[in-house]
């Protein structure tokens, strides 16, 4: 898949690499070495994938790329990237972590391949992660058309704003599952992924007060998925075709393994998201919240329960709701301080995800009216490897992710509570520090409960120094970090990882600065 990657990116863009004035060249290397199981949290997660619980681990990058907005006067403006890297201790050992070419016109983007992709709605570097779009897991090969910035609507004199996206691609870690479960445990092939993202903004960006309402999906399907047994092997092939395509774009359709009961092709989910930003002369503040759902009982927060009986065992008769709590949320405050560079971001959140729409699941039967629509098991699935790629969850990484597992390909911790704070400052020209700590308690799954609540500590401290133009050692960086886990959910775990990089560009005259 790496060879062909980087095949295909080099013939679709043979004719821009050669055209442009400017190649933004990236090197970077990096090593992290742990005490423990595993290395610990902070260290590993939210770095789109390019990361490892191995205690000993680390990797050599470059990066090639062109942004798009550099031809920003012209109509059509191209951009492409080509960032590999060579990893001991990894998934894999060589790793094609970005690789695409992207087209714009006037609002819009086509990106074709895949892009490491930020987090809306909240800061990339302190938050503890987004629930569905998250940055914790490698990027995935993609179509994606989207409106990358806020477009505002024509006539509303700049009030209401609109961006957004809508992606189809294929997951790419098939060897990876195989050599994971051993073929012991379910593993997928050749899965799809859809996703799409709408995000409206009221209030004109020079107003102090705004808000952001957003929506994030994603749906894994077609492939096939495959449940190895003591003597056989049973393979489920997954529908496909345009219908596949339509039913993971609108939820709709039913599983092979649906039965009487038609829930929707594919593996669905999303967060309703919602921000309120005050931005004052010398300080902004702002709050935000990320309501993770996995069908219409946490969609909605309402689902029908006036079936018939009998015949009519599945048809509406009767005005009858079942409402469900809404405890189930990321919430944040982020507080930017604009004139104390050395403490200038503190964010603090709060994560609740125990609920899941209650401990029952009941589907109404012929006998039995009631319909009840709990245990909704996040980031899980019966017929898909759930929200992940390459081992990590591709939401917020306080989900477990199967890594830290053996041979099965599961979260094993979705339902938890957690307490995250971060903050970051610059108190020296070219000097960036940041700290995290997490705290967590967790309670395993509905169907897999902990005995007893587990709970975690993770901390982390990184100091990031870029040496000034006027150095000899201009255009490099280096950055050092410490991290540490507390606790029975990731176990106890120290380390330290280095990182040092080198920010040249190539020019069209071939020489590099």
């Amino acid at each position: 898949m790496a060879k062909r990657g980087i095949l295909y990116l080099l013939f679709a863009l043979s004719v821009p690499l050669q055209g442009h004035a400017q190649v933004d060249v990236v090197t970077e290397a990096q090593v992290t070495a742990s005490d423990g199981d595993f290395t610990p949290l902070w260290l590993n997660a939210n770095k789109y994938g390019l990361s490892s619980l191995d205690p000993i681990n680390g990797y050599v990058r470059v990066a090639l790329s062109h942004g798009y907005d550099a031809d920003s006067t012209r109509g059509c403006r191209v951009g492409y990237c080509l960032d590999v890297a060579m990893a001991a201790g990894f998934t894999s050992t060589f790793v094609v972590q970005q690789a695409y070419g992207e087209l714009g016109w006037k609002h819009g983007l086509l990106t074709i391949g895949a892009k490491e992709r930020p987090m809306e709605l909240r800061d990339q570097e302190l938050s503890s992660g987004a629930q569905t779009l998250g940055i914790n897991a490698r990027p995935v090969p993609s179509v994606n058309l989207s409106l990358p910035r806020y477009w505002n609507i024509p006539g509303l004199n700049g009030w209401l704003a609109l961006k957004g996206h809508i992606s189809y691609g294929w997951t790419t870690d098939d060897n990876w599952q195989k050599d994971f479960t051993k073929r012991q445990t379910r593993f997928t092939e050749h899965t799809m992924l859809h996703t799409k993202a709408a995000y409206l903004r009221i209030g004109k960006p020079e107003k102090p007060l705004s808000a952001e309402l957003g929506v994030e999906m994603g749906c894994q399907f077609g492939g096939r998925a495959i449940f190895p047994q003591a003597d056989s092997v049973q393979k489920m092939v997954n529908k496909s075709g345009l219908s596949s395509f339509l039913n993971a774009l609108i939820p709709s359709g039913s599983d092979a393994t649906d039965d009487d009961y038609h829930n929707k092709e594919g593996n669905h989910l999303g967060s309703l998201l919602l921000r309120l930003n005050y931005d004052a002369p010398s300080w902004a503040l702002a709050a935000y919240m990320d309501h993770y759902f996995e069908d219409q009982s946490q969609l909605f927060m309402i689902d029908y329960d006036g079936y018939g009986s009998g015949a009519d065992w599945d048809r509406w008769k009767h005005f009858r709701w079942m409402v469900y709590n809404i405890s189930d949320m990321q919430l944040g405050l982020e507080l930017k301080l604009k004139r104390c560079p050395w403490l200038n971001t503190i964010v603090a959140e709060y994560m609740h995800t125990a609920y899941q729409s209650g401990p029952v699941y009941h589907d109404h039967t012929r006998v039995m009216s009631d319909h009840l629509g709990g245990k909704d098991d996040y980031y899980n699935h019966n017929i898909f490897t759930g929200w992940q790629h390459w081992g990590q969850v591709m939401g917020n990484p306080l989900y477990r992710s199967p890594l830290y597992g053996s041979k099965n390909i599961y979260i094993s911790n979705n339902r938890f509570t957690a307490w995250h704070v971060g903050a970051a400052g610059d108190p020296l020209p070219g000097l960036h520090y940041r700290l995290l700590l997490t705290w967590q308690r967790g309670l395993g799954t509905y169907s897999q409960p902990f005995l007893d609540p587990q709970h975690n500590t993770s901390l982390l401290a990184e100091v990031a120094y870029r040496f000034g133009q006027r150095t000899m050692l201009r255009n490099w960086s280096v950055k050092c970090a410490v991290g540490m886990d507390r606790g029975q959910l990731l176990g106890d775990n120290i380390g330290a990882q280095f990182t040092i990089a080198r920010h040249g560009v190539i020019r069209k005259n071939n020489k590099q600065k």
